[in-house]
């Protein structure tokens, strides 16, 4: 429904969000998103991983394997105290983004 472009340039944003609620795994991370969204973004757990893995090196999240009895092990992300702030960041420019847009697609209504 939506470009990769928009998806690839928001994924950072929502995964922080969703971690931000609670320590959640890949899979879980990509059905909260479908499901928050009403089914109009889809991510594939292949696309997740590298997102994860790249916040996780740049220290926004922290990642830890759960083993539980008669499931594979998982690897849960929770956020850091970092996370937490470049999450208000880029929840305020993602904000200001949407602002700028409605004011060029339709600056009467806004």
């Amino acid at each position: 429904m939506f470009s990769p472009e928009l998806k690839k340039g928001s994924m950072e944003l929502l995964v922080l969000a969703l971690v931000n609620d609670e320590p959640r795994h890949g899979y879980d991370i990509g059905k909260r998103i479908e499901e928050r969204s009403q089914g109009r973004l889809v991510f594939r757990v292949s696309s997740l991983y590298p997102t994860l893995s790249r916040l996780e090196e740049r220290g926004l999240v922290r990642g830890r394997w759960v083993e539980a009895a008669g499931e594979r092990r998982r690897r849960y992300y929770s956020i850091t105290r970092s996370g937490r702030r470049a999450l208000e960041q880029q929840r305020s420019n993602w904000q200001q983004y949407v602002d700028a847009m409605s004011h060029v697609l339709d600056p009467g209504h806004v």
